[in-house]
């Protein structure tokens, strides 16, 4: 087989991939996840990053999301729960460094509502997980690959399918829909920088998945004029993000 006859079934088979992957998506006729109390101010989204900031203006105003282990970041600014977290499935009893990282990282903390992404086995058994590393939470929701599509779907008006690694956003990116969806009068984001590599609760400098198509969702969402900001310097510079500055609250 030739390169372009190579190329060719390449690209078929990410058509048939994706193809399959809506068909299974518009089956299902999944729920965008939403917070039950619809957010009345900004919300801070709070990545791994190894470098984060905390917003110029930060008070009781803001809501918080954490994504994986990034409260080793937010306990240092003394916030003690966030008012959300979303953890993937594999952080919860993966044996490799970086799940050992995040259950430490995590470990005696608590949050308000805890989504945990693609989780395989028993309710039963996540709580049991969870307990172990004693992380703490008031609610507990569990959410597939279907439900993150369709919360693409509600804030950006198209599909983003989960046929393959290039087209998948990352957790980060999907606190910002959750945010947006759930009313969130502003976005500021942190510790969220695809051009990094490593994360805030280790020192493995494992490079991030998903980059492009995050950076590509940043962009569509400021087009589209919703109220995104970083409150990192470097990644305002790299992607083109406004800088937050606390002049932006609106009382």
């Amino acid at each position: 087989m030739g390169t372009g006859q190579a190329n060719w079934y390449t690209r078929l088979n990410k058509l048939r991939r994706s193809w399959r992957y809506r068909l299974a998506y518009r089956l299902t006729r999944p729920q965008a996840p939403k917070r039950p109390t619809p957010f009345h101010g900004p919300a801070l989204i709070v990545g791994s990053a190894p470098v984060s900031n905390l917003p110029d203006g930060f008070d009781s105003r803001f809501a918080v999301i954490c994504v994986n282990g990034s409260q080793a970041a937010t306990a240092g600014w003394g916030i003690d729960a966030p008012d959300v977290t979303f953890l993937q499935f594999n952080q919860v009893e993966g044996k490799g460094e970086r799940a050992v990282a995040v259950r430490r990282a995590l470990s005696g903390k608590r949050c308000g509502i805890l989504y945990v992404l693609r989780w395989p086995r028993s309710e039963a058994r996540l709580r049991e997980g969870l307990a172990a590393f004693d992380y703490g939470f008031n609610e507990l929701r569990l959410i597939d690959q279907y439900h993150r599509t369709r919360l693409a779907e509600v804030v950006l008006g198209r599909v983003v399918p989960e046929s393959d690694n290039e087209s998948k956003f990352s957790n980060g990116i999907t606190a910002v829909l959750y945010a947006i969806h759930s009313g969130a009068t502003d976005v500021i984001i942190t510790g969220i920088d695809p051009s990094s590599a490593g994360h805030v609760y280790n020192d493995l400098k494992m490079q991030r998945l998903h980059s492009d198509t995050d950076v590509k969702i940043l962009m569509e969402l400021l087009e589209r004029g919703f109220r995104l900001y970083t409150s990192d310097p470097h990644v305002a510079e790299s992607t083109g993000l406004p800088l937050w500055s606390k002049k932006e609250l609106r009382e």
